[in-house]
């Protein structure tokens, strides 16, 4: 049989780099070494190019229904086919409704049907008003449940106590779910409150690192109590590393994530009033920076995902470069692996490592392999060419998101996607992923 793509280059594969033709065939990888048998379209790739697989993201904020003029389906998912992301997670809010009943999952499901141009999956929302009935958000298909444990910063979206937190552990424990937890401790956040202003280092000094290491250690006690798996979200402060660490060699089930901001940006280079790089928990110091680095070579991080948070940049500017009154969150999803990979080859660290964080390690993550993560016979042809030394200068004007604002704008980023498929063809029209297992 022919084949509908053929892909001549160097490609990842099984974890290296080596010369491949990788020909498509009904949407998934058909072979890696096709030989002189027809294809409708061949590619070669040029010397400085390389095939990855597609990246998958599971922390995305895409905002619709009720907040699309944050961001949307249309334009999150064109940003990430540009950003060579092939698949995302869509969190439970900022939409309007919040994703905490299996009616609002339908509601979200067909705002996104027709509409996204790569596969999207949807988590749930732990909130204190549907304690009790979530087996039946799992059971409609969603990937697992998101809780804050501070303040969310939408109405909609209550946090969990220490009580609450306890009994959606043992809830999710008895079906076999999965936690996925911001985990901020509220009564250190309320001892350091201040009074905003435009000063990065007092935005900082709001949410301190303490806040990130009591919260874990609640979410810790909490899974060893009852046996349910957590994950903590967009780790922001490495002094929550040790008991992290410990208590994965304990055997507890819990994974960590970080972000490319945090391996990308320090707080010595955030300027006075720059609300773009505001987010929660923050960008902290050079030092704790060069920590979250360790902790992922050292495999006590287990992957890289943007939490891409974007809002109109009437929001994000509020207060006229007051941090405690502008909205928090970066919109990274079109740039994250060029982020990560800038950061990443400065400190010698191999592509072949930023793809397994950010591809490989999140679709295991997300029970989405084999069909994503890996360029490998069976799986769905997800591609993306990169160009790892190409230069550019990011202008937030120029990113496909919604809403030009970028932590990124006026920086220059190394590696450049230049062609994404999506099971073999331009990405256009996505599917809805449901979980599996």
């Amino acid at each position: 049989m022919s084949l509908d793509l053929v892909v001549r280059g160097r490609a990842l594969v099984d974890g290296a780099f080596r010369e491949a033709a990788v020909g498509v065939r009904d949407g998934r990888v058909a072979t890696l070494d096709a030989g002189p048998e027809p294809a409708a379209e061949t590619v070669v790739l040029a010397p400085d190019e390389v095939l990855l697989p597609g990246l998958v993201d599971t922390h995305v904020h895409i905002n619709e229904p009720g907040r699309t003029d944050w961001e949307g389906f249309a334009s999150a998912t064109a940003a990430a086919a540009a950003g060579g992301v092939t698949a995302v997670l869509d969190m439970p809010l900022n939409s309007i409704p919040p994703t905490t009943t299996v009616e609002n999952l339908r509601v979200k499901q067909e705002a996104a049907r027709g509409a996204v141009r790569i596969d999207v999956g949807f988590w749930g929302g732990a909130v204190p008003e549907n304690l009790g009935s979530l087996r039946g958000l799992w059971e409609a298909g969603v990937f697992g449940f998101k809780c804050f444990l501070a303040p969310s910063g939408v109405p909609e979206f209550g946090h969990l106590d220490a009580r609450q937190l306890d009994a959606a552990l043992e809830e999710i424990a008895g079906f076999g779910g999965l936690l996925i937890v911001h985990a901020e401790d509220p009564r250190v956040l309320h001892d350091h409150a201040n009074a905003g202003g435009p000063d990065y280092g007092r935005y900082v000094a709001s949410r301190p690192d303490e806040a990130e290491v009591a919260a874990i250690s609640n979410v810790i006690a909490g899974v060893r109590r009852t046996g349910a798996r957590a994950h903590i979200l967009h780790l922001s402060s490495a002094a929550a590393l040790p008991e992290l660490r410990a208590a994965r060699a304990e055997g507890l089930p819990i994974t960590v994530e970080t972000c490319p901001h945090y391996l990308s940006l320090a707080a010595e280079g955030v300027p006075n009033g720059a609300t773009q790089y505001k987010c929660a928990p923050p960008i902290r110091s050079e030092e704790n920076r060069d920590a979250l680095w360790r902790g992922l070579l050292d495999g006590d991080i287990d992957l890289v995902v943007t939490d891409h948070s974007p809002s109109t940049a009437e929001l994000k500017f509020a207060g006229d470069g007051d941090f405690g009154v502008a909205w928090g969150g970066i919109a990274g999803l079109q740039l994250g692996l060029s982020a990560v990979w800038t950061a990443a080859r400065g400190r010698g660290v191999p592509l072949e490592r930023v793809v397994e964080w950010m591809s490989s390690a999140p679709a295991r993550f997300a029970g989405l392999t084999p069909a994503k993560g890996a360029i490998a016979p069976g799986a769905d042809a997800d591609l993306a060419v990169f160009a790892p030394d190409a230069r550019r200068v990011i202008r937030a004007g120029e990113l496909l998101h919604r809403n030009p604002v970028s932590a990124y704008d006026g920086r220059e980023l190394r590696g450049e996607v230049r062609r994404t498929w999506l099971r073999g063809a331009a990405p256009d029209l996505g599917h809805l992923l449901e979980r599996t297992r």
